[in-house]
């Protein structure tokens, strides 16, 4: 009788997850997975919690509901396949703004992460430098060009459209600086359009129009219960065996394609035997684990660096608050907070009639840990007072508050990045193919990205393990 194969899935985030339930739709029948998580509970970044008695997000807040093409993205996918479509939720305000010259400011519509299609919406907000982006008569990038985004649009539309809108809406999502960030993995559908649009705003329109959006579509979903709802069901639904406190220590081939894990503690480790490994653990720690089966892959790999945040949330009793979803910070403001959310305006179902408010702000940006260095209560009373100045008002004392530290949360993607990950993974393939990547560190970040990423390895391992990944 031929023995079932076994998968190890290491890294229990969400991409981890999403592999599992992918393997379990689609690998053979018996198929054994298990996932080794080194934490103390599956999800990763999606982690519900509770502040002053009320559920809030204490990492990722929402999901994407469209993909780059414009069709139902990965997300919301796999939500409708475990069940829980019905719980999807919009924001009920959508609006954001600048905090720019000590005032809030409407973010200015037309842009696409900040940059603008069309030159006029943002003024209220920095004015272009119109006259240097002309039309030279070639695109703005060779074909398999990649440069940082700040480089771009500097160029092209002047320092202050960076320093006031392109630098704050990455550093939302990245926690990183225009500067340094890669225009073809946090921007992929720019990239493309610049590879044959002659100016950078006839880009930007570009790529708007390979992706349109119905009017009123909205942008965003999240669970009514949560995100840890949708962890929660992909444990359930991939019939996985998620082992928590389990780190793996060392991976090294075995005989006949398959590998060996090294797990636990050093004084009372574990040997486990299996088919087909899946890393779905952040670059460093990949890159340690292929250290000895792949050590040029390792390299490449392990290069990737991260940012650091801290997400703070506040519970106010009834504050005077703008009809706002929230706020981005530019740099230049000198703030520790880079961006904040006013979680129970934003989302409708989470507001009480009490009035009770909760309101999340986020600190960190690479290169500037020292900010993270403050203790729990300091963080709190920081972004109280800078909260405080933001809104010209001073903010009632929190009833409650809550930190949660995410150390090397997010990659930070220089120019290049795409074609190094493409580079590592094809050695991988060559030398390994039932050893595959997947996760943020490789594809980028939100939850729809993760997702595919996961699927998309666990189609690879289904195929190298020969059987079928459709």
């Amino acid at each position: 009788m031929t023995r079932a194969r076994r998968i190890a899935i290491i890294g229990g985030g969400i991409t981890g997850l999403a592999a599992a339930v992918r393997l379990r739709d689609h690998a053979p029948a018996g198929t054994e997975i298990t996932v080794y998580e080194g934490s103390g509970a599956p999800g990763g970044k999606l982690r519900t919690g509770e502040v002053a008695g009320r559920t809030v997000e204490l990492g990722a807040e929402s999901f994407l509901m469209r993909d780059p093409a414009g069709g139902e993205s990965a997300a919301v996918a796999l939500v409708r396949r475990l069940g829980l479509a019905e719980q999807i939720v919009h924001p009920t305000v959508g609006q954001a703004a600048l905090a720019v010259d000590g005032a809030l400011r409407p973010i200015p519509g037309g842009t696409l992460v900040g940059v603008p299609g069309d030159l006029a919406q943002v003024a209220t907000v920095a004015t272009p430098a119109a006259e240097r982006d002309r039309d030279a008569g070639r695109p703005l990038l060779g074909a398999d060009d990649d440069v940082a985004v700040g480089a771009l649009v500097r160029a092209r539309l002047g320092d202050p459209v960076v320093d006031r809108l392109v630098d704050p809406m990455l550093g939302g999502v990245y926690a990183g600086r225009a500067d340094d960030l890669s225009l073809a993995t946090t921007m992929p559908a720019l990239a493309r359009a610049a590879r044959m649009e002659h100016t950078l705003v006839g880009a930007v329109r570009a790529a708007q129009a390979a992706a349109p959006r119905a009017p009123g579509a909205p942008v965003f979903g999240t669970l009514a219960g949560g995100l840890s709802t949708l962890v929660d069901a992909a444990v359930r639904a991939s019939g996985a065996t998620v082992r928590t406190g389990a780190t793996v220590r060392e991976l090294t081939p075995t005989p006949g394609g398959g590998w060996r894990l090294v797990v636990g503690p050093t004084r009372d480790p574990q040997l486990v035997e299996a088919d087909a490994v899946l890393l779905a653990v952040p670059a460093r720690p990949a890159a340690r684990l292929l250290d000895a089966a792949a050590p040029a892959v390792a390299a490449a790999v392990g290069g990737l660096d991260y940012a650091s945040v801290a997400l703070v949330t506040l519970a106010l009793p009834a504050p005077r608050l703008p009809r706002l979803a929230g706020f981005l910070v530019p740099a230049t403001e000198g703030l520790l907070i880079k961006a904040s959310t006013f979680f129970t305006t934003k989302w409708g179902h989470l507001a009480q009639p009490d009035g009770l408010a909760l309101v999340r702000a986020s600190v960190g940006r690479y290169g500037e840990e020292t900010s993270l260095q403050l203790t729990d209560d300091d963080l709190v009373a920081a972004v109280h007072k800078e909260l405080s100045g933001v809104l010209g008002d001073p903010l009632p004392t929190p009833v409650a508050g809550h930190v949660q530290r995410w150390g090397g949360a997010l990659p930070q993607y220089t120019p290049g990045h795409l074609d190094r990950v493409a580079a590592a993974r094809a050695a991988l393939r060559a030398a390994h193919p039932t050893l595959v990547l997947a996760g943020a560190g490789y594809d980028g970040v939100g939850i729809p990205v993760c997702v595919r990423s996961g699927a998309t390895a666990a189609d690879e391992i289904i195929t190298a393990l020969g059987g079928s990944g459709t």
